[in-house]
């Protein structure tokens, strides 16, 4: 097999980035010469994917994936880059990396054609009552999850990616992979624009606890581009973790801390909430769409059972023929989503407490059902839609990244702290982000949590259980072979942000950076408004506007990190939308 550098107009990046990977090749199929799909070819396309053969990591954070990248040359599975590429982005990326949070991770073993679902949410702690965040009039009180201790979750993350190391190649021992995490927190790393600019936005915020004004602005301020960023309670953190594994983190002088600044903020967590805390692997939920495999995230959370629900409803109509971005097009995504979330409202909780009707929700039949209320000319009030009746029950800070190896094994990973900075509040001594997971929970039903979104009894807080989330780590399939590696942050936007990756790659046609740039849409049912970046032009918002559909343009949502994979040819897209995102590869 052949290859040849790739010229540096191919690369989907900032020419400095770019020089990051001279080391990315170009595969040349020796079958039938072609070097690339016809839709990767320069001059196909405004947009193109960084192009490798042996392996891609693509993330939100440009450290973070060379330091996967690294793993993978030396040796490591996809499953080990992705061990190190979390615990790297709670060092480079606070805001939304993390080891003080939790996620979802799913795996494929290419050799063995099996796919894993990491459950690794945030628990509630155990004296959580299912008014916790009410008032004494029965009222809900957004503050309480928000900017208290009460929204904090025992964090998962930890134990989710030492429960994936069992998938790993066995080439690296944990401490191995975190030890890139461990040096860059105790060294420091180099304040890039989007981490000052960040800092310097949310000051205000972190500053209301001093734990975590001494690590971020110890001398008053936010630091500045070039300043060196050290972290050394983070760093001690991980070198334990490295050394003693998970228990160094939810037991002992660490899990102390963690409930001492929960307690000290308010909240209810206690060293026996830590000390029960396990991550869980769960069986993906699978769906079809015109010919391809949909495998994306089980419940707790949300975001597979719908992502294939609104596919379902999408496949009875032709959108290849009407076109990507057309008012038409959007107005069909508009209406199946708002369908999607609706039952989302009613259905959707932690497994562990609520009965989920997943094969109704995702059977292509009740598509048709839902598909039959929907007029291609005119937008249904979301005051008319109410949740459906799929088949009887059988007996939103985030950031994402995706890893593909040689052999095809894959990882795509979301994991979140909730907000920016999460709960805001460092556990003094640790170095630990503590997250403010908790506002994912249906407060009471009909209230809406931080992103908008409502829900009922089925998310209703209790102890022990795991908040309803989005997250939609997602792999597509082709005769048994991976195609696409896709998710996002983005809060309630995740589902629809991956629908549109998919769509735009399987129906229009579009490569794979092309499809992650694309101007994205959004509809959650409640409120009743069609959400779009800016870009649309002013000629398709009036033609949505005459279906009925009240257009309100917002700022970009969402981050996708992606890879599509053919003919052993790996091509990556780090989503535009955020500075400092990288795709990188061999």
């Amino acid at each position: 097999m052949s290859r040849r550098k790739i010229p540096e107009s191919w690369c989907h990046m900032s020419a400095s980035a770019c020089a990051l990977t001279v080391m990315v090749a170009l595969a040349v199929n020796p079958a039938n010469g072609q070097s690339l799909p016809a839709a990767y070819a320069p001059g196909t396309a405004r947009i193109l994917p960084v192009v490798a053969q042996n392996g891609m990591v693509v993330s939100q954070e440009a450290t973070a994936t060379l330091i996967g990248v690294d793993i993978l040359k030396r040796g490591g599975n996809a499953v080990d880059a992705a061990i190190a590429v979390g615990f790297a982005l709670a060092v480079t990326l606070p805001r939304a990396g993390n080891i003080g949070g939790g996620g979802f991770m799913l795996v494929h073993l290419a050799k063995d054609h099996k796919d894993i679902a990491i459950d690794y949410r945030e628990l509630a702690p155990l004296a959580t009552t299912k008014d916790v965040f009410l008032d004494s009039n029965g009222d809900a009180v957004a503050a309480k999850s928000q900017f208290t201790g009460l929204g904090v979750g025992v964090p998962g993350t930890v134990a989710g990616l030492a429960l994936a190391a069992r998938y790993g190649s066995g080439n690296f021992s944990l401490a191995a992979l975190i030890a890139p995490a461990h040096k860059l927190a105790r060294d420091g790393i180099a304040v890039e624009a989007d981490l000052a600019d960040s800092l310097t936005a949310s000051q205000p915020f972190l500053s209301r606890f001093s734990s975590t004004s001494a690590v971020y602005f110890p001398q008053g301020a936010a630091p500045k581009r070039g300043d060196t960023l050290k972290q050394p309670d983070l760093a001690n953190t991980l070198a334990a973790i490295g050394e003693r594994g998970p228990s160094a983190f939810y037991t002992g002088p660490v899990a102390a801390k963690i409930v001492a600044a929960v307690q000290s903020a308010g909240g209810r967590m206690t060293l026996e909430d830590l000390s029960a805390y396990a991550a869980q692997e769960r069986e993906p939920v699978r769906g079809h769409y015109r010919g391809y495999d949909i495998v994306s995230m089980p419940p707790p959370s949300s975001g597979g059972i719908h992502v294939i629900e609104i596919l379902n409803i999408l496949e009875g109509f032709p959108l290849g023929q009407m076109g990507q971005g057309s008012a038409d097009t959007i107005h069909l995504m508009a209406e199946a989503e708002k369908l999607a979330y609706a039952d989302r409202s009613e259905y959707l909780g932690d497994p562990a407490f609520v009965k989920i009707p997943v094969r109704g929700l995702t059977s292509p039949d009740y598509a048709a059902q839902l598909r039959a209320t929907i007029s291609t000319d005119k937008a249904r009030p979301s005051a008319q839609i109410k949740p459906g009746n799929p088949a009887p029950y059988e007996s939103d800070q985030t950031t994402h990244f995706s890893v593909v190896d040689a052999d095809g094994n894959a990882v795509s990973n979301t994991y979140t702290l909730n907000f920016n900075y999460g709960l805001g509040l460092i556990a003094d001594g640790t170095g630990i982000m503590l997250n403010n997971e908790l506002d994912d929970f249906a407060a009471k039903p009909g209230a809406a949590n931080g992103y908008g979104l409502t829900g009922g009894d089925a998310n209703a807080p209790a102890p022990a259980k795991r908040p309803l989330s989005s997250m939609s780590p997602t792999f597509v399939f082709k005769n048994g072979e991976l195609v696409l590696v896709t998710g996002s942050p983005g809060g309630s936007h995740i589902i629809t942000t991956v629908v549109q990756m998919i769509v735009n790659v399987l129906d229009f046609g579009m490569n794979v950076a092309a499809a992650s740039e694309a101007v994205r849409t959004h509809h959650q049912w409640l409120p009743d408004v069609l959400q779009a970046e800016p870009g649309l032009s002013v000629d398709t918002i009036r033609a949505l506007e005459a279906k009925g559909h009240k257009v309100v343009q917002q700022p970009a949502g969402g981050s996708a990190q992606s890879i599509h994979r053919a003919d052993g040819i790996l091509m990556g897209a780090a989503d535009q939308r955020q500075r400092g995102t990288l795709a990188a590869g061999y």
